[in-house]
């Protein structure tokens, strides 16, 4: 894989008619799918996943591939694109960059041969047109399996399932036993795009070292404890001002409205996050202004995508900082009650051993 100093995202049009053109592969070609389990959790994942070469490059490469079926999808891959620059990833979006003239079989190779992820937005229509070697996307078909035979690389290929009832319809056969990350409903999961944004900045999670051997004992007792840390409320610390997006100002509705980031204290576990979120959707206290939907939390920042500073500064500032607070302490009365469910336990424990050692003790058998 190569180390760019200034790499580039790109999205691609697929479902353009042309005329294909082959791509001459050997013989004896063969495509070995991956052997992860899609049902497992998105953050259980292998740890050679993550490299050192990944992890040190600044903003790494991808291509997403999809079919221009509807507008719907090109307006919803646009956004993706727009979300994954404002995480770090720098993104050309064919509806961007994509001129009259441009040869697209040229266009297509360029950006699965140079980029480090293809990713590929997998839906019945985009399953059919591949598996059935049709059109742009049967063309890029081609380019991404010969790639597959060349480079072995097989991590450079991430299904992103969007639409259909089940994956096997969705999917190309050469995909079908891949790993995917679930990217269906409006809005698709955070957790879900967190699992993708951590593939590709190279910071998926990863086994923890081994420490040494323990030394087993004949008898080894384990109570419960009431040693956990305590709960830590999470404060918000201010704007990220380098990373607020700029509007479009194009005159079209919301047009005027852009991403503020804000900084957490610390980053938050997902329950929090879910936490939060439902009480900015649903707050006990509010104002006209507020939109609701527009929250999100990726690793130590809650994010407000649509709106204004002058929004936050007069309405949203309130309703974030009650957010905040109603969420601490949900989580604080629920750290309490497993401490004192804890204890209780502890107690029940300890006074049973000790009655079992009192009977055992008047027990006697040499009379």
């Amino acid at each position: 894989m190569n180390i760019h100093t200034k790499p580039l995202v790109y999205l691609s049009p697929i479902s353009i008619a042309f005329k294909l053109c082959k791509i001459t592969c050997s013989p004896s070609y063969a495509y070995v799918s991956s052997n992860q389990n899609a049902k497992s959790h998105p953050f259980s994942i292998q740890s050679d996943m993550t490299t050192d070469i990944e992890s040190k490059r600044l903003h790494p490469k991808a291509f997403l591939s999809y079919a221009w079926e509807s507008n719907e999808l090109r307006e919803w891959v646009r956004d993706l694109a727009t979300r994954l620059r404002s995480d770090g990833i720098d993104v050309m979006l064919d509806q961007w960059s994509l001129h009259p003239g441009d040869e697209l079989p040229q266009f297509m190779e360029n950006a699965v041969r140079d980029n480090d992820y293809v990713l590929i937005i997998c839906t019945p229509y985009y399953a059919e047109r591949s598996n059935q070697r049709r059109g742009g996307v049967g063309y890029e078909g081609d380019i991404m399996t010969a790639e597959v035979l060349n480079t072995r690389n097989k991590h450079k290929f991430i299904p992103l399932f969007r639409a259909g009832d089940h994956w096997e319809a969705a999917s190309p056969t050469w995909l079908q036993g891949a790993y995917r990350i679930d990217f269906r409903g409006d809005p698709y999961s955070d957790e879900q795009y967190y699992d993708l944004l951590t593939t590709l900045h190279g910071k998926r999670a990863v086994a923890p070292p081994m420490g040494p051997k323990p030394v087993f004992v004949k008898k080894m007792n384990r109570q419960p404890t009431t040693s956990a840390q305590p709960f830590e409320p999470i404060t918000i610390m201010g704007v990220v001002v380098d990373e607020v997006t700029v509007p479009q100002n194009d005159g079209t509705p919301g047009s005027a409205l852009y991403r503020i980031p804000f900084q957490l204290s610390q980053r938050p576990s997902y329950e929090w996050s879910k936490i939060f979120i439902e009480k900015w959707n649903h707050p006990s206290s509010y104002t006209t202004m507020h939109r609701p939907g527009i929250a999100n939390i990726s690793d130590d920042r809650v994010y407000l995508d649509g709106t204004t500073l002058e929004e936050v500064e007069k309405y949203h500032r309130n309703t974030l900082k009650l957010a905040l607070k109603e969420t601490n302490q949900f989580l604080a009365a629920q750290e309490q009650d497993k401490r004192i469910k804890n204890e209780r336990e502890r107690q029940r424990l300890e006074e049973h051993q000790q009655t079992v050692r009192d009977l055992s003790n008047r027990i006697s058998f040499n009379d």
